[in-house]
């Protein structure tokens, strides 16, 4: 499992950087199984910690994505609409999925160790 060291994530399986792109963890897309489908926010939408931005679609479940930060939409990868296994792929790099203005930040964030013990379960 692929957890970088340079990403903060949330106990719900999102991951962010440091420029406001988000998407989900190798952890997640591995427990969804291969995913069919993405829902993702308009521009210019503002998002809060914690709630819900969009929905993805896998061929085993239909999951909600949730904020790891309050902000303002900015981009969107348009590339999963036609391409919807690149979160599967590739969900650090061509599976992003927005990039958040952020406002403000959680401190409920975890670094890559934590979120390692969080997922194996320690």
């Amino acid at each position: 499992m692929n957890i970088p060291e340079n990403l903060k994530y949330t106990k719900d399986h999102e991951w962010i950087d440091e420029q406001g792109r988000v998407g989900i963890t190798d952890y997640a897309q591995q427990s969804l199984g291969d995913v069919v489908f993405v829902e993702l926010p308009q521009l210019g939408q503002e998002v809060k910690t914690g709630e819900a931005f969009g929905v993805v679609e896998s061929v085993k479940s239909v999951s909600d994505l949730y904020s790891p930060v309050d902000g303002t939409i900015v981009e969107v990868n348009d590339a999963l609409n036609g391409t919807p296994e690149l979160i599967n792929q590739d969900p650090y790099n061509a599976g992003w999925l927005i990039r958040v203005d952020i406002h403000g930040q959680s401190g409920d964030l975890l670094d890559a160790q934590t979120y390692q013990r969080q997922v194996e379960g320690v």
